[in-house]
């Protein structure tokens, strides 16, 4: 299955393109935002657990990244509310499930071999948010391949200032982005090729979004390479 798999592509969806399906698991749909293989494979999603929904015990031999957006996320005896982030490395495994029912942004089978840290930030918590060139940052994850970090924006900030020399990929957390006369509205989704430039602002009310940048270099020198 492939879906969204040129990554020198642009590409976004909006709420209203985003389609729920029905997973293999009872409970639990997804809307898959890119996808490279089957049942495992290499794919960025939103996924819905219903009230009292699980997974059984898996592994992740890729990695596998995870943003609560809403509800309560659970894994292993432990919970994570809206806001937390999750990073567990390649090979880890966990038993997830939800019993109020919850809506986590997730990207498998994307994170470097070597990498073995697992995350956990709770992104409500003020000091995991810093000031960075007059913008509030919340830092998820920085390697040599990429970084990951939420940002808010005030009202008609810009989202870049230029261009982005290894690609970016964002979700739109809290109020709303506008691009000329598109409005990427909350929980809308976009990845940018790299090298490009847009002209990204935040709308009349600010904007936070997760932003994952830098990313995408490795991806298409590997598909250059025919690896």
């Amino acid at each position: 299955m492939l879906i969204n798999a040129d990554f020198s592509q642009r590409v976004s969806l909006l709420p209203e393109q985003q389609q729920w399906i029905a997973s293999p698991q009872s409970g639990v749909e997804r809307i898959m935002l890119d996808r490279i293989g089957a049942e495992k494979a290499r794919a960025t999603s939103l996924v819905r657990y219903a009230p009292h929904s699980h997974f059984p015990r898996h592994y992740h031999p890729g990695g596998e990244e995870i943003l609560v957006l809403s509800g309560t996320f659970s894994a292993d005896d432990t919970d994570y509310p809206a806001g937390w982030y999750l990073r567990n490395p390649p090979k880890s495994g966990h038993q997830p499930y939800s019993d109020e029912g919850a809506i986590i942004f997730v990207k498998l089978r994307q994170m470097r071999a070597d990498e073995q840290r697992h995350v956990t930030i709770d992104t409500n918590d003020k000091s995991s948010w810093q000031v960075k060139d007059n913008r509030e940052i919340c830092p998820l994850f920085t390697d040599s391949s990429e970084q990951v970090m939420l940002q808010r924006l005030k009202a008609n900030e810009p989202l870049f200032t230029a261009p982005i020399s290894g690609g970016a990929e964002i979700l739109v957390l809290e109020g709303e982005l506008i691009e000329e006369h598109q409005v990427y509205k909350r929980r809308s989704w976009l990845r940018l090729p790299i090298d490009v430039a847009p002209l990204i602002k935040a709308g009349e009310q600010g904007a936070t979004v997760y932003l994952k940048i830098n990313h995408l270099s490795a991806i298409i020198g590997a598909e250059v390479a025919g690896v």
